[in-house]
């Protein structure tokens, strides 16, 4: 059998080989607090701490309790069907409506993308700061950004794979530059000079009551909450998932926030309050003032950039790999374009899919980066959490649904309110009103996206239809993204 036949043949579901159980729960552990703390915390803790001032702890606090109710879903589903297909695997189960499971699939591609051009934005800048350029240019900036998102997509074309090893080499990496930032503040408030009672102080530059204010922050947040859910995606080669992930995964959570709201705490004691929404440079965030300020005579600060270069660098790889894996599968299984989903003869790797979804960053980058009246970072990283918070809202729904398919002994089984309370509360936070007037451009972008993923559906569709006589759906959702 060649090469070409047996992934055929797997793409229609038959052939595939149990994979390797070799996690255990200190890899998984890593692995899940890795893929939250990411680029997520560098992104965002300057512009929640904008619009709520000290208590800037607090909207972390509530993205974690979000993402948590959405965590016992996932735990439930992932218990129930430990497949590696995710989000579309359940939905399609739930609802078994191929258009529908089609917009999840892709509204994951699309978080992923969009997830990664955040990533470059701030890697770009922070490179940029580390050689020297202090307050790089828009143009320095989005020529690095798009010449890193090229270098990704070389890499991916290689066929680079994830590594747990190289995961937990890259986690304590994060965990390394957070840990700077966090020691920062404990010796500024140690030395006096930062004032920790502003960690209980609320203030809104737009007059919003204490409610709002913290919801617009929460939708900031939960950008850095996101990345728990890639975690299903190991299932299959995870020891005793049953066992071991719930736990696993709620003291990933627990570990991640603690984390962030030590960082927002150092963040507010460090920065003066009229400083915080406004760093030095809005693309490399706010950490780096930290650092700067709260420990201006040792070098810490020509070291940081690189930290955070480090830190978000596998982030952005690891979001391009897992984007142009799942639209090759749609591709390979006639939901997407056929021509989508051809692979290199030597290497294997998916090399139309990689080039398609690399050209979708790059141009995302450039259209907002172009958009001067707003952030790249902060436009990129609230449509990566608006885009999950749809798609958690329809797994939370999902939960429910399929409590109708008998439990596998030993499964997880999440209290029956908590998936109301997380798909009303991912779909609060969905709405206009959780952000601001320039945040608007979130829905566009996410719009735009998923409209240029439903023409190539439509296209497949009257092209199998009236080409290849045949219906358009999934043939083998389990296995969707193998």
């Amino acid at each position: 059998m060649s090469a070409t036949q047996a992934t055929e043949q797997d793409v229609e579901g038959q052939g595939h080989g149990d994979l390797k159980r070799v996690l255990g729960p200190k890899f998984l552990l890593l692995f899940i607090v890795g893929d939250i703390l990411g680029a997520g915390v560098y992104a965002v803790t300057g512009r929640l701490a904008g619009q709520v001032g000290g208590i800037a702890w607090l909207p972390f606090l509530v993205a974690f309790a979000v993402a948590t109710v959405t965590a016992f879903s996932y735990l439930e589903l992932v218990t129930k069907y430990p497949q590696a297909a995710g989000a579309a695997l359940y939905t399609h189960k739930a609802f078994g409506i191929h258009f529908i499971t089609f917009l999840v699939a892709f509204t994951v591609v699309c978080s992923g993308i969009t997830s990664a051009s955040t990533s470059s934005n701030l890697l770009a800048a922070n490179l940029l700061i580390g050689f020297g350029n202090d307050d790089p240019s828009s143009g320095a900036t989005l020529a690095t950004a798009l010449l890193f998102m090229v270098v990704l997509a070389a890499v991916n074309l290689r066929g680079v794979g994830e590594s747990v090893k190289f995961n937990v080499v890259l986690t304590l990496v994060e965990m390394l530059a957070l840990a700077i930032v966090i020691g920062i503040g404990i010796w500024v408030i140690g030395a006096g000079d930062g004032d920790l009672s502003r960690v209980t102080v609320f203030e809104s530059p737009d007059d919003k009551g204490l409610f709002m204010a913290v919801t617009v922050a929460t939708a900031i947040a939960f950008f850095s909450m996101v990345g728990f859910e890639d975690s299903v995606n190991m299932v299959e080669e995870t020891k005793d998932p049953m066992r071991i992930f719930p736990r696993t995964m709620f003291t990933g959570l627990g570990i991640a926030v603690v984390i962030y709201m030590l960082v927002a705490i150092s963040v507010v004691a460090v920065i003066p309050p009229g400083q915080i929404a406004e760093p030095t440079n809005a693309e490399a965030g706010i950490l780096l003032d930290v650092v700067k300020v709260g420990a201006p005579d040792l070098p810490i600060d020509t070291i940081f950039p690189f930290l955070t270069v480090f830190a978000v660098a596998n982030t952005a790889l690891i979001n391009m790999l897992m984007a142009s894996r799942l639209v090759y599968g749609m591709a390979r299984q006639d939901v997407l374009p056929r021509s989508l989903g051809k692979v290199l003869r030597g290497r294997r790797s998916p090399w139309t899919a990689i080039v398609f979804t690399t050209l979708l960053a790059l141009g995302l980058i450039t259209v907002v980066t172009l958009d001067s009246e707003s952030s790249v970072v902060a436009a990129l990283s609230g449509t990566t959490a608006l885009l999950l918070l749809a798609v958690f809202t329809i797994v939370n729904v999902a939960c429910l649904v399929l409590r109708r398919d008998p439990t596998p002994g030993g499964a997880f089984r999440a209290p029956s309110a908590l998936p109301v309370i997380g798909g009303l509360c991912c779909a609060y936070l969905l709405g206009p009103w959780a952000r601001l007037e320039a945040d608007m451009i979130q829905y566009r972008i996410a719009a735009g996206l998923l409209g240029i993923g439903v023409v190539l559906w439509a296209l497949t569709w009257l092209t199998n239809r009236g080409v290849r006589a045949k219906k358009t759906g999934f043939r083998d959702i389990d296995h969707l993204k193998e």
